[in-house]
């Protein structure tokens, strides 16, 4: 992530609730390819670059523009001293930093669990401080999640990792799997305040700034947006005709993508599972010459040689297989999971767009010469609106991201695998000049 080249700028004004101000709010349009995705594995540029979704004027479905500048409010300057919050995303000043960070271990009479401290930095105007820090833990996590999903059902809420384990196969409450959780945590803040409307949700403020959050649970936020109502009691009585062909070849990228993920996962782990045998096979193999040595005077030091060099060969590989582990394997899990959560945000979409068709129609079949639309199938068509404007420009945005992630993780795969391989052709190099014949010394 690059750091942008001047200071703060003004932070982005809060989005007002509603269908229609939902509707005329500034979305990027991302228009999907025709091309159908390959559904095999194989090692093509479509991991990366899976769709073009091109950039063009954004009009909503009853021909009104969307607008695409960013709204702005002014911000104290005195905060703007303190705060130098001058990082660049996609061109983009950023005004909210979070990061999740020291983890703890408590230990009570019923439970045991972990929390993590959370540091807000910030010169936004709805927040009281320009710092914060407040301790939570998963399960604080997950209600905030559910919260977002509940009050802005048109956007794609970004994934938690998986909260149950394993019970015998992973320690939870180990160094490795704490900080790994540590990591998708805060991977998770980071994405919802990057976002243009996320991280204006109220839940969000409360979440990084309450100091009691059990309070805020237990009476309930009563704010729901009444898009998030409208939404959230649609049933599934409907049923969707056809879906739009963006929408469609959406769906069928997802499903792809899903595919090749998994099958990547699966043959990942087998390697591991591989590289961690063979390398108790050669934790064995490189003393056997070092006892060796010990019968032949003359060769001991050329066979000290080489179990050394397979001692350095064991931690090289070591290294390389908790990378993977580490880094490699929760991208794919997050990635996995983000596919998963369009399919719910496009599924949401279809029930309320299968709603309007429904109305639609029965107002069409009223035996009137020019029928009213009524204002519930109006408001039912902002709906749709809403979620095809929101679900456009969190699709393209999630590309972005997805483009940048991979390049990241790709070229971080290629580096360990060269210093692996570098540090094992050291090792057997160094070992070349005691087994080299020496003149005899008369």
């Amino acid at each position: 992530m690059s750091a942008g080249g001047g200071g703060l700028g003004t932070p982005r004004a809060l989005p007002s609730s509603g269908p229609r101000a939902l509707r005329d709010m500034p979305h990027p349009l991302a228009a999907s390819s025709s091309e159908e995705a390959a559904a095999e594995l194989t090692p093509s540029p479509d991991l990366l670059l899976p769709r073009s979704f091109a950039d063009k004027d954004l009009s909503l479905p009853n021909g009104t523009p969307v607008d695409t500048s960013s709204p702005a409010s002014s911000s104290s300057s005195s905060l703007l001293n303190r705060l130098q919050l001058d990082d660049d995303l996609d061109g983009e000043t950023r005004d909210l930093f979070v990061t999740v960070d020291d983890p703890k271990k408590h230990v009570c009479t019923m439970e045991t669990y972990i929390t993590y401290r959370v540091t807000t930095k910030t010169t936004r105007a709805e927040f009281d401080l320009p710092e914060y820090s407040v301790r939570r833990r998963y399960q604080d996590f997950d209600w905030l999640r559910n919260k977002l999903e509940e009050s802005q059902p048109t956007h794609l809420i970004p994934p938690l990792p998986e909260k149950f384990v394993m019970k015998g196969v992973v320690d939870r409450f180990s160094e490795e799997f704490v900080e790994t959780r540590r990591k998708a945590l805060d991977k998770f803040l980071k994405r919802i305040s990057d976002h243009p409307v996320l991280s204006f949700n109220e839940h969000f403020n409360v979440f990084l700034t309450a100091k009691d959050l059990n309070a805020y649970k237990r009476q309930g936020m009563a704010l729901l947006s009444k898009m998030g109502e409208s939404v959230k009691y649609v049933t599934g009585g409907y049923k969707l005709r056809s879906r739009p062909l963006e929408f469609a070849a959406i769906g069928d990228y997802l499903d792809t993508f899903a595919l090749k993920l998994g099958t990547i996962d699966r043959i990942a782990q087998r390697i591991i599972k591989e590289e961690l045998e063979y390398l108790v096979e050669l934790r064995e193999y490189g003393p056997v010459y070092s006892t060796w040595g010990g019968l032949e005077v003359e060769l001991a030091e050329p066979l000290e040689g080489v179990s050394a060099c397979i001692g350095n060969c064991c931690t090289a590989l070591e290294e390389l297989s908790d990378d993977m582990t580490e880094d490699f394997l929760p991208v794919l899990r997050e990635y996995s999971l983000y596919s998963e959560s369009m399919k719910n945000v496009l599924k949401k979409r279809d029930q309320v767009q299968a709603e309007y068709e429904a109305k639609l129609e029965a107002v069409a079949l009223k035996k009137e010469d020019r029928p009213k639309v009524p204002a519930d199938v109006e408001k039912c068509q902002d709906r749709v609106e809403c979620f095809n404007a929101d679900l456009k420009a969190d699709m393209e945005r999630w590309q972005n991201n997805k483009r940048q992630d991979f390049r990241q993780l790709l070229m971080g795969m290629a580096d360990k695998n060269i210093q692996y391989y570098e540090k094992c052709l050291t090792a057997w190099e160094s070992i070349i000049p005691l087994l080299q014949d020496k003149p005899e010394t008369k």
